[in-house]
């Protein structure tokens, strides 16, 4: 085990899903931890009730002398406190560089996939931690009962000889890490600004895997899986967690059950609450096809009406899939779209005039009449959909930005009326 008490780590972005669960995890090794980020979030709470104080805002003053600085690929060379590193001559370190430091301490299961790594993440985290493995974990969501007396948590350092981490192809980090078990879920053009073609994507996947004494595949399992999350897709997320768990040694039937009160993930269908007799939820799909899984599970559970509140996430996503999503948006029985959530991305030169009016123009061309509103606001939206609902529907606000926050006040509307 390395000496991670002796470390003092600077995280730049602290409160993201994956570098927040890096500095709990660094801290519970005894690590000295400090970090900032540009807003407050939930993920900052729990780094608070950890003991670590991390400071919203960024700022050169907020880096303590002697630091180790992290950074995740969101942070620009502009950012104050990585610029005022580099004057002190200290490299950066990559938050997948990070993770794989953790990783080497254990015998890793890597999840990686387009979609549902997450999910699959938690699952199988879950499944262990009931089987008594106590693993470790990284997860890049929020996991209702996985933390310390049933709380909620993203990471945590348990006593088990295995971690389980979701492994992250975005920013091509996943590379860093050397899984003794890989798990591929999927493999789809995703991250346009960091992948030129599939083709390009797929040989990383399959450098990501080559380093790996077994690869889980979960398309050779044939039993059936009963879940407490509904949708096709968490089937699948299921079968492939437990083929990685019969790969690191456990009987697949006992690691089914364990898996059977998973309660899901944060932001993955996530019950909000209700309105008006309307059930609303909230999932964080900013693909096509996890759009159209998303819908198809709800559609599973017989709404009188399905409705959709749709944020397209990154300018360069909205130009690639803007008919896509249009396409997928039509399962819905009404949508409303709004404008894009930019994230690190800026509307300029190739990205220029890309607007979540795209989505909503291609929509109404698939919708066959049903009703497309664009709502370019989060504020519009909440109103566009207020005095819409009534008993038996279900509402879906969809996206990575920030819409959930509609899904939110509506059910607090609610509380209010």
């Amino acid at each position: 085990m390395s000496d991670w008490a002796s470390r003092r780590l600077h995280f730049v972005g602290i409160g993201g899903a994956g570098m927040s669960g890096l500095a709990l995890v660094c801290a519970e090794l005894g690590a000295t931890v400090t970090g900032s980020d540009r807003s407050d979030s939930s993920y900052m709470e729990r780094l608070r009730a950890a003991g670590i104080e991390p400071v919203v805002g960024h700022d050169a003053a907020n880096l303590p002398a002697g630091a180790e600085v992290v950074v995740s690929t969101a942070i620009g060379p502009d950012n104050p406190e990585l610029a005022l590193a580099r004057e002190r001559g200290v490299e950066p370190i990559h938050r997948g560089a990070l993770l794989a430091e953790l990783c080497a301490e254990k015998r890793l299961i890597a999840i990686a996939g387009t979609h549902g790594k997450t999910t699959t993440t938690a699952m199988l985290a879950w499944a262990l931690r009931g089987l008594g493995a106590d693993p470790a974990f990284f997860v890049g969501g929020e996991v209702p009962g996985l933390g310390p007396d049933g709380t909620t948590a993203n990471a945590g350092w348990g006593g088990g000889e295995w971690v389980v981490a979701e492994a992250d192809e975005s920013d091509a980090s996943f590379l860093a890490l050397e899984p003794e078990i890989a798990v591929v879920t999927n493999v789809e053009m995703d991250h346009h600004s960091r992948w030129g073609s599939e083709a390009e994507l797929r040989a990383a996947f399959d450098e990501f895997t080559a380093g790996a004494s077994a690869v889980a595949r979960p398309q050779d399992l044939d039993l059936d899986v009963a879940l407490a999350v509904p949708g096709r897709h968490n089937l699948f997320n299921a079968r492939a967690a437990i083929a990685a768990a019969e790969l690191a040694g456990f009987d697949r039937h006992t690691v089914a059950n364990a898996i059977a009160d998973f309660p899901g993930v944060h932001r993955r269908l996530e019950l909000k609450g209700e309105r008006s007799g309307a059930r609303i939820y909230d999932d964080y799909a900013h693909h096509p096809t996890e759009v159209r899984e998303a819908l198809s599970a709800l559609r599973e559970l017989a709404p009188a009406r399905l409705f959709a509140i749709f944020q397209p996430h990154l300018y360069s996503r909205t130009k690639a899939f803007a008919e896509q999503f249009g396409a997928t948006l039509a399962l819905a029985d009404a949508v409303a779209v709004l404008d894009v959530y930019p994230a690190r991305e800026e509307p300029v030169g190739e990205l220029a005039g890309v607007s979540g009016l795209d989505v909503a123009r291609a929509a109404a061309d698939c919708g066959t009449g049903r009703p497309v509103l664009w709502t370019p606001t989060l504020e519009a939206a909440e109103r566009a959909f207020a005095r819409r609902l009534g008993e038996g529907d279900t509402l879906v606000t969809i996206g990575a930005g920030d819409v959930f926050k509609v899904a939110e006040a509506l059910v607090e509307g609610e509380d209010a009326a």
